[in-house]
């Protein structure tokens, strides 16, 4: 199957009111674990490649991202590339040569008004180049990160409205009390808030830290508004945990594969567990 594009993906799932799934990767495992789920499932899903991804392959995103992209060429279900928490122009330049559909530019941490002008800078451009390609950003601060991602934080509606008017972005990644990061499935969301932000801008709703919202709380999130549901760190624990366990029953091992392969299922049956939650 040709590979899908996050806008095809993200706007066919808020059309019938149901959210889509985003998956971080960092190792080929991550992205071949995601696409079979997707795949067992026979539901569309996003990969999703991080600037810090891209800073523990050597700072040049290509690799990866081809890699990824062959993935998702040869999948039997709709496969959508992504290149997130962008802070770096010239990566989120080379991110879209190289492919991907889509950017989360992220200049959160910026004053308002810097954040606006320097979004609607990147948006244009990359606007202008490759397949009109989806630009998301961030207004709120998304707890979970040092500095200005702090905990508590919360997105304004109308200044929501604003942003999205001034910078042209596509989507837009809100604060509504999850938090980047977290290992437990803690986090208890605003959805009264959900529901205003999505009365107030036109863009679909990104939830970013949705690894730490229990299975109930994302359903009552898509249901009030959310559609494109970024998880990582869930990932990362199912990964780890298979790997210590192995490692644990086999210390002799000197094989990766021995221990790579249970990781990658378990990584499959976390991503697909969510997709099925995400998808309604």
């Amino acid at each position: 199957m040709t590979a899908a594009s996050t806008a095809q993906l993200v706007l066919a799932a808020r059309a019938s009111g149901r959210g889509t799934a985003a998956f971080n990767v960092i190792t080929l495992e991550h992205a071949e674990a995601v696409t079979t789920a997707a795949e067992q499932n026979g539901l569309p899903v996003i990969l999703q490649i991080s600037e810090n991804a891209v800073r523990f392959h050597g700072g040049r995103a290509e690799p990866l991202i081809a890699a990824a992209a062959a993935i998702a060429r040869a999948a039997a279900v709709p496969v959508a590339l992504h290149l997130d928490h962008v802070e770096d122009e010239d990566l989120l330049r080379a991110g879209i040569r190289a492919g991907v559909t889509s950017v989360m530019f992220d200049a959160s941490t910026l004053p308002y008004e810097e954040n606006v002008r320097a979004t609607a800078r990147l948006a244009a451009w990359a606007h202008d180049h490759g397949d009109r390609v989806w630009v998301e950003a961030e207004l709120g601060e998304v707890g979970g990160k040092d500095g200005a991602h702090a905990p508590g934080v919360r997105t304004d509606p109308d200044q929501a409205a604003a942003f999205t008017a001034a910078t042209g972005v596509d989507a837009l990644a809100v604060a509504v009390g999850s938090s980047h990061a977290m290992t437990e499935r803690t986090a208890g969301l605003d959805h009264e808030l959900i529901a205003r932000l999505r009365a107030a801008v036109d863009v679909p709703l990104v939830l970013h830290g949705s690894s730490g919202v229990p299975d109930g709380e994302l359903r009552r999130a898509i249901a009030a508004g959310m559609t494109k549901i970024n998880i990582g760190t869930a990932l990362n624990i199912a990964y780890t945990s298979a790997v210590r366990d192995h490692l644990g029953a086999d210390p002799a091992v000197v094989d990766p594969r021995r221990y790579l392969r249970p990781a990658r299922d378990a990584m499959t049956a976390t991503a697909s567990q969510l997709l099925r939650i995400v998808a309604g």
